[in-house]
């Protein structure tokens, strides 16, 4: 119709049991649809059904948005066709889900409408509503149209959102369409719906439309085994005169083929707003090698037109033995996969270390760094020795640096007298390839974060440069206490924690604590100089 494309909109749900509803709408055009009104719902929430993707409300330039219980788009695309869900939450904390599928349309030239898109009347006294109308505030209509041509004439009242047919005849019935406008924000959207008038008539036929099986599908059999073929079709608004759906086997009638192998089931039922359905089933008794070749087509018939649907029958795929060998290498495959899968996840640790044992790589380039890793460990106030220190300044240098090879700067061993302490601590972590801190209830207890710390989470957060290592020395629990930066590190990469039973392995590089250790510290690089010499 003149390049506009028509709209249809269901604004009220039948039963609150409903799970599901189907809309129809045109391209191009303001669509809106809604949840079922409910007085004790506090809240809607509208998503894509099968992704869960959450529908927010309108931003700037949003298109698809919702608003409490309605889902608009402004205006519609081909890519929302698809199925939606809204969610009613009540103030008891219960949630009632309702699913909605949607089914965009094309413009087509030269057809006015698609037949799935039209409401029928439920009165012919003359009164024609425009449908969808009141879901758009503020609407103006600009046309009326009947069977897609502009509506003229005395005969015809227009008034607000319907008109009046004076004194309506068997001529007078017809498809009316409302053309209007919507404007949202300064936009201005097409909207278009087209109801079915019937003057007084008991039912009216509409063209015949099959809804399964689609034209040319294909149905998968098994021979000797017994089949049922459905075909529904919609004929018409209420009981129609004439309204036949017949399956036909290579264009014989089934009434006309054995009958001890053939035989239709059929019966009627009316849908929403009275449609008129018939439903035949073709039940086979047993599939047979010529049924393979021919052509099952389901035919509807009304007063007004025939349409038809054609199937045929494929054998069931069957597993010879290449197959089934494919199918088992496969899952042999899968399986090898998976157990690899989880022996890395359970070894990971024990595997890497074993292949920097092995292979011993190193890089012949210099990366500038002095040390592969600054240790921060808070410091005691006291004179008192304590595990850290020991810890620190003596097993964790024998670890790392004499049985490993590794660098350490260890604040207050490698820092000389002298030298400016902040100025200092900075440049050693600068030419660090790891931070290492050591994690201690005193930590906790500190009030004013040490500075070696507040540089290293500067650089690890804000610079990104530097990888840190957390050593929990005892078990602190939550981490509540600790500072927001640090928990944000723990909550990113965990930390190796020291148990009490790594004490009597505290010499031992192969401790289960060492290898975790080890796995976080870096290659041991080699200078060109070194590689050269070795």
């Amino acid at each position: 119709m003149m390049g506009f494309a028509h709209l249809i909109f269901l604004s009220t749900f039948l039963s609150v049991s409903m799970t599901s509803e189907t809309f129809d709408a045109m391209e191009g055009e303001a669509f809106v649809i809604k949840c079922p009104r409910w007085s004790s719902a506090v809240k809607f929430t509208w998503y894509h059904t099968h992704t869960k993707k959450i529908i927010p409300a309108e931003e700037e330039r949003s298109r698809v948005f919702s608003f409490k219980r309605f889902l608009w788009f402004l205006p519609t695309s081909r890519e929302d066709s698809g199925n939606y869900t809204c969610d009613i939450h009540f103030s008891n904390n219960s949630t009632k889900s309702f699913n909605m599928s949607v089914q965009v349309h094309p413009y087509k030239q030269g057809v006015c409408f698609p037949s799935q898109i039209r409401y029928p009347n439920d009165t012919g006294r003359g009164k024609i509503v425009c449908p969808t109308i009141d879901n758009y505030t503020n609407a103006t209509i600009i046309q009326w149209y009947k069977n897609c041509k502009p509506l003229q004439g005395q005969r015809y009242f227009k008034a607000e959102k319907y008109i009046f047919i004076n004194n309506p005849r068997k001529e007078d019935d017809g498809y009316y369409t409302c053309r209007f406008i919507y404007t949202h924000k300064g936009n201005v959207f097409n909207v278009s719906a087209t109801r079915i008038f019937i003057s007084k008539a008991k039912h009216s036929p509409l063209p015949p439309q099959i809804l399964f099986p689609k034209d040319k599908s294909v149905v998968e059999v098994e021979l000797g085994a017994p089949l049922a073929l459905k075909c529904q079709a919609r004929l018409g608004i209420k009981k129609q005169p004439i309204a036949v759906v017949t399956w036909d086997v290579d264009n014989i009638p089934v009434k006309s083929l054995d009958f001890s192998r053939f035989h239709e089931k059929n019966h009627f039922f009316e849908g929403h707003e009275q449609e008129h359905y018939r439903e035949t089933t073709l039940h086979v008794t047993e599939i047979r090698k010529e049924d393979l070749q021919a052509n099952f087509t389901c035919v509807a018939v009304n007063e007004m037109h025939n349409t038809k649907a054609t199937v045929t029958l494929q054998l069931k795929a069957q597993l010879g033995l290449p197959n089934i060998l494919l199918i088992i290498g496969s899952l042999i495959l899968l399986l090898a996969i998976a157990v690899s899968v989880i022996l890395y996840q359970s070894f990971r640790v024990d595997i890497v270390l074993l292949y920097r044992e092995i292979f011993q790589p190193y890089s012949v380039k210099d990366d500038g760094k002095i040390y592969d890793a600054y240790v921060i460990y808070p410091k005691s106030h006291t004179n008192e020795a304590n595990f850290v220190e020991y810890f620190v300044y003596q097993i964790m240098p024998d670890i790392l640096e004499n049985k490993c090879g590794y660098k350490l700067c260890i604040y207050g061993r490698d820092i000389y007298p002298g030298e400016d302490t902040a100025s200092a601590i900075e440049k050693r972590m600068q030419k660090s390839r790891r931070l290492i801190i050591v994690l201690t209830r005193q930590l906790i207890n500190c009030k004013e974060q040490a500075y070696d710390q507040h540089i290293a989470l500067y650089n690890a957060l804000i610079q990104n440069d530097t990888k840190v290592i957390l050593l929990e020395m005892e078990t602190i629990g939550t981490y509540e206490k600790l500072q927001e930066s640090l928990r944000f590190v723990i909550k990113q990469q965990g930390t190796i924690k020291w148990k009490k039973q790594h004490t009597v392995l505290s010499q031992s590089s192969n401790s289960k604590f060492w290898k975790q250790v080890r796995y976080h510290m870096p290659l041991r690089l080699k200078s060109s100089h070194s590689a050269d010499a070795g």
